[in-house]
């Protein structure tokens, strides 16, 4: 989905050193208390985790964000008191946009946000040999920062994860694994021997299977995701070493899903009281009536998955989604994949889409009650069992979950309001799951308040107004 604030801007300097944060990331000295590093040692802080913990937003990982994410944010802050060096796998400033990301180039006459992707100075050698997926410029130094975009907690232990084949693979974690390496993620990790680590994974065993409408991915199944932590657990707190651990938020609160859903509703006919959605994987229809699809004032039936440009059109403009299905599925031959769904479902595009049977929203597109309850029990029992290990090993917990369910109404820090609205709230990215630079910034000092809470440490806060949030062109 492709959805004035303050701008930060870096010099190279800061761009060539892979131990430094913004230059005058200076701390907030709330008191006059002595920094202290209470019982811990950081001198070999290792961060473990996903998209989150690498810096990635406004969809990429650029060189601005890995050098924002809130594993630096935190290791500036543990130098304080005694931290040691941070080392992350930065992309070189000649390859400084990365993957490529969003930037918001304006807004329409209704005010609604006007986006492109950055296409320059990417770090990309070539195509994998799955033939889809771009192979990004190998790091090979030392590293600290593990945080792997898209890394779920099941693929911890898949041979041939951060392997290029046909079969499919991460990227990301291809780029800093050996070339040929059957490695696994969880090997990798076990082998950094930290002195203090942060783990912040299990988002991504449930956010896939959301931001797809519960179509096109799956929820880890719960014991394949205890098994699975608890091993990762205690290859980070072997010989009793300290840490936080992360809990994994609502995923449906994010503005990936809350945004859309009142601009969606708003564009409905006033006559239509119901819309027609596909159920998972089968032609069945499911009636949803219009006063039950998320509003701005609540709702818990419907969330809508895209922007405007499905949403509703008449004739052959109808099959926009099917034929973006159709060419993403098979591009050598997307008429023919094409034909093919449309018989599968019984799907005629020259009928009003969404409002009818015959032209119904793919299931794809929206989260209905029965999937969102899904979520919501698969992110209750993965947290019960991040809390679990977490007092298992005497460890540090950023209750995640509780933070993000606290601030939906918003809230105020140092004359700035934030909220979780799109674009306007400070916290998130283009993307509309992504925090912002500034969010980071937030999240890493919610990390120290419950470091220091847990271990007696004084470890200093970040001024967060040293951080962008959305850049408004």
């Amino acid at each position: 989905m492709n959805m004035k604030n303050f701008f930060y801007k870096i010099g190279a300097a800061a761009f060539l050193s892979s131990s430094i944060l913004l230059a005058g990331c200076d701390p907030e000295f709330e008191d006059d208390r002595t920094l202290s590093a209470g019982s811990l040692d950081l001198t070999k802080y290792v961060a473990v985790g996903n998209s989150l913990t690498a810096g990635y937003q406004d969809n990429g990982l650029s060189l601005e964000g890995q050098l924002n994410s809130y594993p630096n944010i935190l290791a500036n802050q543990f130098s304080y008191v005694g931290g040691g060096e941070f080392t992350q796998p930065l992309f070189s400033l000649e390859q400084r946009n990365g993957s490529g990301y969003l930037r918001l180039t304006g807004f329409t006459s209704t005010g609604s946000p006007i986006t492109s992707t950055v296409t320059t100075q990417l770090a990309v050698r070539g195509m994998g040999a799955d033939g889809k997926t771009p192979l990004l410029t190998k790091y090979t130094g030392g590293i600290n920062n593990y945080g792997v975009p898209g890394i779920r907690v099941s693929d911890i232990k898949i041979q041939g994860y951060g392997l290029n084949n046909p079969q499919g693979f991460n990227p990301f974690f291809e780029r800093i694994q050996p070339d040929n390496s059957f490695q696994t993620y969880l090997e990798r990790v076990s082998t950094s021997a930290p002195t203090f680590f942060s783990l912040w994974l299990g988002n991504n065993d449930v956010l896939g299977y959301a931001t797809a409408g519960a179509f096109a991915s799956f929820i880890t199944p719960t014991a394949d995701f205890e098994a699975n932590y608890t091993e990762m657990v205690n290859a980070l707190a072997a010989n009793n070493t300290e840490g936080i651990v992360a809990t994994i938020p609502d995923v449906r609160a994010v503005p990936f899903f809350t945004t859309v859903g009142p601009t969606f509703k708003a564009s409905l006919p006033a006559a239509v009281p119901a819309v027609v959605v596909l159920t998972k994987n089968t032609p069945t229809r499911k009636v949803v009536p219009k006063s039950d699809i998320k509003d701005a004032n609540g709702g818990t039936t419907l969330f809508t998955l895209t922007a405007a440009p499905y949403l509703p059109l008449v004739g052959t403009a109808t099959g926009k989604y099917w034929r973006d299905l159709a060419r993403s599925q098979s591009p050598s031959n997307p008429n023919v994949a094409l034909v093919q769904y449309l018989t599968a479902f019984q799907i005629d595009t020259t009928k009003m889409f969404g409002l009818s049977g015959e032209n119904p929203f793919p299931s794809a597109l929206v989260l209905d009650a029965d999937e969102q309850a899904e979520i919501a029990t698969a992110t209750t029992a993965f947290n019960n069992i991040i809390k679990a290990q977490a007092a298992s090993k005497n460890l540090a917990v950023f209750d995640a979950y509780a933070f993000f369910n606290g601030i939906q109404s918003g809230f105020m820090l140092n004359g700035v309001a934030y909220s979780p609205a799109f674009i306007t709230g400070n916290l998130f990215s283009l993307d509309g799951v992504h925090p912002t630079q500034r969010g980071y910034a937030i999240i890493a000092n919610e990390m120290i308040r419950a470091i220091n809470a847990k271990y007696g440490s004084t470890i200093p806060t970040v001024d967060v107004t040293q951080f962008r949030a959305v850049l408004i062109p």
